[in-house]
């Protein structure tokens, strides 16, 4: 299972995107633990991303294809799910904006280096920031949970209380937005010289 365009990583790869219409369909459907399935739906997708690199690098099976997916199927993945949750009220709009163009413009920049034959120099700062992504999102869903589980009544109240008016949610979105933005700009000072060229080309 390894050619040019089907191999391991490009099958995890094509998994993640997928999974992402399914992950939506459970979090805005009503029925009894879907809440859960939308959970479980959005951390496999999100552990295939880990999967798909692995085997690219183990069995030497990077290909062009699978450089251009890869990127855009964590896109479609985390930019599905924040607006999702601008939809549902969790997130506000204007920061969920800047989080997808922040990641739409990097891996922009990154297919245009690819086809470029240009090395793009990554920057650890942006694991961290899928990370927090990730675990933001995770977090909203078990949220959800507890406020539709019967298991959770007797606290529901009280756990809606805080993170409305403490403003958690606005917070930690504001918190990543930040990371986000900050990681994109990382980005572009770090590889400017080599995009320079490539414009000026």
């Amino acid at each position: 299972m390894n050619n040019k365009y089907f191999n391991l990583a490009n099958f995890f790869t094509i998994l993640r995107i997928i999974l992402t219409p399914l992950f939506i369909y459970f979090l805005f459907s009503q029925g009894p633990y879907f809440e859960f399935f939308a959970l479980f739906i959005f951390v496999a997708a999100s552990i295939t991303d880990a999967y798909d690199g692995y085997f690219a690098r183990k069995y030497s099976a990077i290909t062009e294809i699978g450089a251009f997916l890869d990127p855009l199927a964590d896109k479609i993945l985390m930019s599905a799910a924040f607006l999702s949750f601008v939809f549902l009220g969790f997130f506000p709009l204007w920061m969920v904006i800047l989080i997808i163009l922040r990641d739409f413009i990097v891996t922009g920049i990154r297919i245009l280096f690819s086809k470029k034959n240009k090395d793009f120099k990554t920057r650890k700062s942006a694991k961290t920031k899928t990370a927090v992504q990730i675990g933001l999102i995770c977090f909203v869903l078990v949220y959800q949970i507890t406020q539709e589980w019967k298991i959770f009544a007797e606290i529901q109240d009280q756990i809606a209380f805080y993170i409305r008016d403490y403003k958690i949610l606005y917070i930690l979105t504001f918190l990543v937005t930040i990371l986000t933005v900050w990681t994109g700009i990382e980005y572009l000072w770090v590889n400017r010289k080599q995009l320079i060229s490539i414009i000026q080309d």
